[in-house]
């Protein structure tokens, strides 16, 4: 009889995969279950509080990540609600594999179905919870839904290896599957939870950050509900979709960004990327010419699966040593100016702007995000030049990007609001900045940095080329790194200090 009962209890562990929509994990779930248990766990590794990060939230999530996240709970949750469930959230004391295994053998839970992630974290946690599962006689399946492609079977393709090419990513990859367009009216009733303790979404303050009064809420809210808006009204423009074409678009775009914007709703799964290529795709056979990868709309989530494909089949992919893809590059580590560039305080107003920007917004334009990324690892530049001064002229040459997110300049004439330091004083004080007091002086000599840069960079190269062996580089040493809700963690020791103190 507890058999029978078990068989008809299955169990949905959401992670990432935070929507309803394309979800393979609870559409499996269901099938046939008479209780299901949908369930988020609260993860103190990624949500503890840290008061000796940089900013306010964790040593792995800034606030509007962890914002982000607690909005598309939220909003999870209520979609479950209207199809007669709920979102079961639990919080683990220190690990999220034990507080997993301890729901399903205290609710007798027959069937476990959650979305299978590549990180090395996430392999590692589900790999305790899968052999406690199966050890138990529990039924486990874990579909691939959050990537258009299994990265697993692209390297099965390739012969063992992860494709290292774009183009030979595409020629591999094919078609990606279909997504599961069945909507739900109802899903089994949620079954009894005996003595848990299950908590409404905390809100951030709940989580212990400290006083947020000050922090800015970002202009994009979480959730599966904003996702689907967001991805309807951007491809409503049939012409801008046919038209898309990356790298173009103008990174100060602020009011209105030049993008879709739906790079966090696909980080956190609120936006399945199968559903919504399927959609791109409807959009292209209703237009007579459209744009093609790479550079197509489709292409940016054909990229995105690419990474993905590499990152999982390359090992410590996310560090500097021992990575076999990544060059040995002795940086220059200075802590100091890491966080001039980490709290936009370069002196630079264009890479400054797009700091604070991300801060503030948790987001930022894919050219904006080339432009801050070269200013720190290529120490301001190598091979290809995305100049602090020039670059952001181009689009914005009055400044109002930079106006907006360093008020002290707002005053300051367009003839010198990408280099205010070449500004007279008399022109710092009518412009009631005075730089180097109100607004600091570069931290770098452009010129200097970029030659400096370019020397080690080729040297590197050199050296690879000549021998075969990598240089022992440097690995930088800055203990925390949060990047906002839109990036990729940004922990791994492999991001370089290039910028160098000018004379």
């Amino acid at each position: 009889m507890e058999a029978a009962t078990a068989a008809t209890a299955a169990m949905v562990w959401f992670r990432k995969g935070l929507r309803v929509h394309d979800n393979p994990a609870l559409d499996a779930a269901r099938r046939g279950a008479g209780r299901l248990y949908p369930v988020f766990v609260l993860d103190p590794r990624y949500l503890r509080p840290d008061p000796a990060a940089a900013s306010l939230g964790s040593a792995r999530a800034g606030v509007a990540r962890v914002r982000f996240l607690l909005q598309s709970l939220s909003d999870l949750d209520a979609r479950l609600r209207r199809l007669g469930s709920r979102l079961l959230l639990v919080r683990a004391r220190d690990d999220v594999g034990d507080a997993v295994c301890a729901a399903l053998k205290d609710w007798n839970i027959g069937k476990l179905c959650f979305e299978s992630d590549t990180e090395p974290y996430a392999l590692s946690r589900d790999k305790k919870v899968t052999d406690f599962a199966m050890a138990s006689g529990i039924e486990v399946f874990t579909p691939v839904s959050h990537t258009l492609f299994d990265p697993a079977e692209i390297i099965k393709k390739n012969g063992g290896r992860p494709p290292l090419t774009y183009q030979s990513f595409i020629s591999i990859a094919g078609e990606p599957p279909e997504p599961v367009m069945e909507e739900y009216s109802e899903l089994p009733p949620v079954g009894d939870t005996g003595e848990y303790e299950l908590l409404p979404v905390p809100t951030v303050e709940e989580l212990g950050y400290g006083d947020i009064s000050q922090e800015e809420i970002p202009p994009f809210r979480g959730g599966e509900t904003e996702a689907l808006r967001r991805m309807k009204e951007s491809l409503k423009n049939k012409e801008w979709v046919a038209k898309f074409e990356k790298p173009k678009g103008d990174p100060s775009a602020f009011l209105k960004p030049a993008t879709t914007v739906l790079s966090p709703y696909l980080k956190f799964g609120c936006l399945s990327s199968r559903y919504f290529y399927h959609c791109i795709q409807n959009v292209y056979r209703s237009v007579r010419n459209h744009t093609k990868p790479p550079v197509s709309l489709a292409g940016q989530l054909l990229w995105r699966d690419f990474f993905y494909t590499v990152s999982f089949g390359t090992p410590n992919f996310d560090q500097m040593k021992g990575n076999n893809i990544c060059k040995q590059i002795p940086w220059i580590g200075n802590e100091e100016l890491f966080v001039a560039w980490r709290d936009g305080r370069t002196g630079y107003p264009w890479i400054d702007a797009i700091m604070i920007q991300l801060r503030k917004c948790g987001w930022m334009h894919h050219l904006a995000r080339h432009s801050v990324a070269c200013f720190l690892t290529r120490g301001d530049l190598y091979h290809r030049i995305y100049s602090p001064i020039t670059f952001g002229k181009k689009y914005d040459p009055d400044g109002n990007y930079i106006r907006h997110f360093i008020p002290m300049l707002k005053d300051m004439p367009k003839e010198y609001i990408y280099e205010p330091w070449t500004a007279p004083l008399s022109i710092q004080n009518k412009a009631k900045c005075i730089i180097g007091k109100d607004y600091p002086k570069p931290v770098v000599h452009h010129e200097t940095a970029s030659k400096e840069c370019r020397k080690r960079m080729g040297e590197a190269y050199a050296s690879s080329r000549l021998d075969g062996n990598p240089i022992e580089g440097k690995p930088s040493n800055v203990s925390r790194r949060k990047m906002s809700h839109g990036d990729q963690d940004a922990s791994s020791p492999s991001i370089a200090k290039l910028l160098k103190r000018s004379s």
